[in-house]
């Protein structure tokens, strides 16, 4: 249930926007034309949920709100489109002299932004990263660093999709185009994961609105909806076959199949 009310009088132009699911409902309000801010609160059961919605919707057209009717957007849409998401990343690498500097830019960055707008990267992030959850990836792994857990290909895919859009969509096609990338952080003696990239959207959050992580995800929870387990995926390689592993990716098991990072 949505609904979504607007308030003009000669002093003021504004918003209110409640959405609820559930037994949550969340809390979109400010100026027209703004993103505005956004509040999650959490009930024991939907019948309460929706008890108090009504009383706030109630509560609103009493102080003179009217539902919207106009055709125009009210509501400022995320400006985090997926070129910008490209685009962050990419400047993102400039930013510093390692991955946690870099981190610490991209964290600062998307802080100084909407809440809309981190929700809004987290959703692109967790897009792509659900997209290279493919056996051919995780064989590469497993290869290159002689094993990869659940966890550590987790790790594995955040670093592919940090690399930036081109690297990324080369990788899932084939996936021995990762070789250089592999031998670079063989040079620095470093390994293919970034654990740290996943939580880029949560830390920014925090950051400002002093909100915990669980605030952070039970709003985007409510307001994204999109998130989804990885994809089932079907295993065409064994871990225990080395002559399977050499013929599915001969370049990278020549490398790292007796020398992985």
């Amino acid at each position: 249930m949505e609904t979504l009310l607007v308030f003009r009088s000669s002093f003021s132009n504004k918003f209110w926007k409640i959405t609820v699911a559930g037994t949550s409902f969340a809390v979109n309000y400010g100026k027209i034309g703004t993103a505005g801010s956004v509040n999650v609160k959490d009930f024991p059961t939907p019948e309460a949920c929706k008890k108090e919605a009504h009383r706030l919707i109630q509560s609103k057209l009493k102080k003179g709100y009217q539902p919207a009717v106009s055709a125009d957007p009210l509501i400022k849409e995320s400006a985090m489109t997926e070129d910008y998401f490209w685009q962050m990343l990419d400047r993102c690498k400039e930013k510093g002299d390692d991955s946690e500097e870099q981190m610490e830019w991209l964290i600062s960055q998307l802080a100084k932004g909407p809440v809309i707008d981190i929700l809004s990267f987290d959703s692109i992030l967790k897009k792509h990263f659900s997209q290279s959850y493919t056996s051919d990836l995780w064989a590469a792994a497993y290869i290159a660093m002689g094993g990869c857990s659940d966890d550590c290909f987790d790790y594995f895919r955040a670093w592919l999709l940090y690399l930036g859009k081109d690297v990324y969509y080369k990788a899932i096609e084939d996936p021995e185009t990762l070789l250089p990338y592999f031998g670079l952080l063989q040079e620095q003696e470093e390994f293919p994961q970034l654990e740290e990239f996943l939580l880029v959207a949560c830390e920014a959050f925090e950051e400002k609105t002093g909100r915990d992580m669980e605030d952070y995800w039970k709003l985007y929870d409510q307001l994204m909806q999109d998130d989804d387990p990885d994809p089932d995926i079907d295993f065409d390689w064994n871990e225990d076959d080395e002559e399977g592993l050499s013929r599915m990716f001969p370049q990278l098991w020549a490398v790292y199949g007796e020398n992985p990072l």
